[in-house]
């Protein structure tokens, strides 16, 4: 199966994040099986309401009835913002039930490649770095890359990007970080995946090469 599709919807967070922030109350990101908090001095934006309107814009250019369903099934939980300068993050789900297949280990590399994608539409990120680890039950794949935004070499940014499969949903958790303090924030907040605590979502350690097997 393809998935590499499911999660262009990334570009659906485009547009809200990087309009002026607003109040907003974030969906229920318990509804998917996790809680991740959004850090403290940051500010909730409202990406799920813009998301009607950009999945009609999609879907019009779907080139199969499964993509249709894909793009109508993904939610964006969670959306924040952080300024001087400005850093962006979100939780994007696509909720097993409303896509009626449950994606598996296997299907994870494709789920988070697509995933990244939707960033360096709007983004110039190069010389991306991979990695994986475990929280749990849950193994996570993470990339990292540095970058700028297009036509705007002089304002450095990093992407982070982490995707994990949990019993309700596969879900990943994304920064576009203007400083290293806002993927600190981002890496360092603490999760909730299928019930269990963890004290943070990216581990030091993640990054690490693993011995060969």
């Amino acid at each position: 199966m393809n998935i590499r599709y499911l999660v262009p919807s990334l570009l659906l967070i485009a547009a809200p994040l990087l309009a002026q922030a607003r109040p907003a109350t974030p969906p229920t990101a318990e509804d998917f099986g996790f809680t991740y908090r959004i850090p403290g001095s940051w500010d909730a934006i409202d990406a799920q309401s813009t998301l009607p309107e950009i999945k009609q814009q999609q879907a019009a250019t779907a080139k199969s009835e499964d993509e249709k369903k894909e793009i109508a099934c993904v939610q964006i939980p969670i959306s924040a913002r952080h300024a001087t300068p400005p850093s962006f993050l979100a939780a994007m789900a696509l909720p097993f039930d409303c896509f009626g297949q449950i994606l598996t280990a296997k299907d994870l590399p494709g789920f988070a490649q697509g995933s990244s994608e939707g960033p360096r539409k709007i983004f110039d990120f190069g010389d991306p770095v991979y990695g994986s680890y475990s929280m749990g039950s849950h193994s996570l794949w993470i990339e990292r890359a540095k970058g700028n935004p297009k036509g705007h070499p002089e304002m450095p940014y990093t992407l982070e990007i982490a995707c994990g499969l949990l019993k309700k949903a596969a879900v990943c958790w994304m920064v576009v970080a203007g400083d290293d303090q806002a993927l600190k924030d981002f890496e360092g907040t603490a999760i909730v995946l299928d019930g269990d605590f963890y004290p943070q979502l990216v581990p030091a350690t993640a990054f690490d090469k693993k011995p060969a097997s």
